[in-house]
């Protein structure tokens, strides 16, 4: 019971990223028709706008290291601690969720200028010729940041007060021996919130429900004076911005890369496959349930049995679902059905 307990989070908990990015495609493909290959790309963005963050928290200047009496030395102190001591600490220390703030308008400018710039280009165009531009972007995007930041990976520590382990063992009485790393269930507890947040635009205000009937028939709304285009740029800002907030708490768990975003677009793709193409909760159902499975066929006793299953068993669901059901899911008649 306690290993089924803990791969049951272990599957929540990449379910949480998956529908996270998820999502955001299916925003994009949902209100612009547009396969967005570039998408990684911008997880990737947002979890170095984390590692940007603490880079800008942590300047500093060489001061006297008083410890040392003997001789004249110096070391590295940030700026913050010097101006605001203990509490300029504590800042540094929390860089990962106050990176939050920093991410949202950056990745909204990044995700603006994308559609105006490029995408907006490739709406009436098929989708591999979509495919192949963003993924070219996607490419471009990536060696951008590796220029920037090197080809290693930046670990971007979380809050030390969240550093360790959380007893969900005694909580729910399967003992002391059940523990889980307490921001991996912060990171969950954020997913929902994201997921939640989304769905309650979409479905409760009225922007969103003019946007949700652009998704259905953008013929029939823009003929109402609406002007959809606008909207729709907002929309695929509003998806920039979820996918990022997923790369800037992702970042404590897995040190940005320039090349995480490329793990996680192929991964993220089948999750929107399996869900249905232009479906939201398809999505988000899918992320959740891949990241189910995949957290399962990882335990050792299944590998035992059918060695690699955790690296494939994405791959085999996806070819299962779309040869029972074309569409995905919950995806929409005729989409992806041709």
């Amino acid at each position: 019971m306690d290993a089924i307990f803990l791969q049951i989070l272990n599957g929540l908990d990449k379910g949480g990223a998956y529908a996270l990015i998820a999502l955001g495609l299916t925003l994009v493909f949902g209100t612009l028709g547009v396969v967005n290959f570039a998408h990684g790309a911008l997880f990737m963005l947002g979890a170095f706008c984390s590692v940007t963050f603490q880079k800008l928290l942590t300047m500093s200047k060489q001061v006297k290291d008083e410890s040392i009496t003997f001789f004249d030395a110096f070391k590295e102190q940030p700026y913050l601690e010097i101006w605001f001591g203990d509490f300029g600490t504590t800042i540094i220390d929390y860089s990962v969720p106050l990176s939050i703030l920093f991410a949202i308008p950056v990745m909204l400018l990044i995700g603006l200028i994308m559609e105006r710039g490029l995408i907006r280009h490739f709406y009436k165009r098929t989708h591999a010729e979509q495919i192949l531009v963003t993924f070219g972007l996607a490419i471009v995007i990536q060696e951008i940041v590796k220029s920037i930041y090197g080809a290693n990976p930046i670990p971007t520590p979380a809050p030390e007060i969240v550093s360790g382990t959380a007893p969900i063992g005694v909580l729910i009485g399967l003992g002391e021996s059940v523990v889980y790393p307490w921001w991996r269930l912060i990171y969950l507890a954020f997913s929902g919130m994201i997921i939640t947040g989304v769905f309650a635009f979409l479905n409760y205000t009225t922007y969103g429900m003019v946007v949700r009937a652009g998704m259905m028939d953008r013929e029939t709304v823009g003929m109402l004076g609406i002007d959809v285009e606008r909207r729709f740029t907002v929309v695929f800002g509003l998806a920039a911005v979820v996918t990022g907030l997923a790369g800037v708490m992702y970042s404590p768990i897995l040190p940005p890369d320039y090349h995480m975003g490329m793990d996680f677009l192929v991964l993220s793709f089948v999750v929107v496959v399996v869900g249905g193409m232009g479906s939201l909760g398809g999505a988000v159902a899918a992320g959740f349930l891949l990241g189910m499975l995949q957290s399962f066929a990882s335990m050792n006793e299944i590998k035992s049995i059918i060695p690699g299953i955790d690296q494939i068993i994405i791959y085999l669901v996806a070819v299962v679902v779309l040869l029972v059901r074309p569409r995905g899911l919950l995806g929409r008649e005729g989409v992806m059905e041709d």
